[in-house]
């Protein structure tokens, strides 16, 4: 269905979509893509300097101007993420679409051996963050007429495999979040809630998974965004509580 999608030029103005994980992979290149199809990007992740640099990019490219929200899913508490959907309700009023998009790895070693504490950061920031982020953008994206949360899935929420800790439990953690959200939200809302599978995207993230592997063959997050710009803007209205898998041999839609 999404092998030859090419979105139209004006699909997401006048929207306002909150982007985690923005300043890498394929955070950042939906957060362009949003941006130059018109929607004003709140960029959250915890590098500063990144999300400046991607901020600059955006202006100079002639998109509408976005937003910068520095944070660190890993050390923030519950206030923290009120503290995120007062701001964004003061500044910009609502919300038009959520990519949960930030992830980390963690240690890829058997689970007799896993790091306590790095199990906790884990699921931290790839799970609760994304009920928690949930929780605070829903009144926000209530008040909008046409509104969509797009998780981040992997393959590695399918089947589980040896040594994946964590990380493979974090995401069918998310998996199950995302069908329970849009279950709940099905009816008496306009708010529809899918994942992407990404599949096998030349990410840092999976550099770090593969060191060796020759990624050359790989598609870079920017060639697989015609899926993350189907979900979020007004075409994929009615569809909800799906998983899309990246087609590895699909047409690409740059942006």
């Amino acid at each position: 269905m999404l092998k030859n999608y090419t979105p139209p030029a004006d699909i997401l103005s006048e929207r306002i979509i909150l982007v985690t994980g923005a300043s890498s992979g394929i955070g950042r290149a939906a957060a362009k893509a949003y941006a130059a199809h018109g929607a004003t990007v709140i960029l959250l992740a915890r590098s500063i300097p990144k999300l400046e640099t991607l901020y600059d990019e955006i202006i100079a490219a002639g998109h509408p101007t976005p937003a910068i929200y520095p944070f660190n899913l890993a050390t923030a508490t519950p206030a923290d993420y009120q503290e995120v959907q007062h701001n964004i309700a003061s500044q910009l009023g609502r919300l038009d679409g959520v990519l949960l998009n930030a992830a980390m790895l963690g240690t890829l070693t058997p689970l007799e051996h896993y790091p306590i504490e790095q199990w906790y950061q884990v699921l931290q920031v790839n799970l609760s963050s994304a009920f928690l982020l949930c929780q605070a953008t829903l009144p926000l994206l209530n008040k909008a007429p046409d509104a969509s949360i797009i998780f981040t899935s992997a393959n590695e929420a399918i089947i589980g495999k040896a040594y994946w800790g964590a990380y493979s439990v974090s995401k069918f953690g998310l998996q199950g979040l995302m069908q329970i959200l849009a279950d709940e939200l099905e009816t008496n809302t306009a708010i529809r809630v899918n994942s992407i599978n990404p599949v096998h995207a030349r990410t840092p993230l999976r550099k770090n998974a593969y060191p060796a592997e020759d990624t050359s063959s790989l598609p870079l997050p920017q060639e697989i965004l015609s899926y993350y710009l189907y979900l979020m803007g007004p075409d994929s209205q009615g569809i909800t509580k799906q998983t899309f898998r990246v087609e590895e041999n699909q047409s690409f839609c740059n942006a």
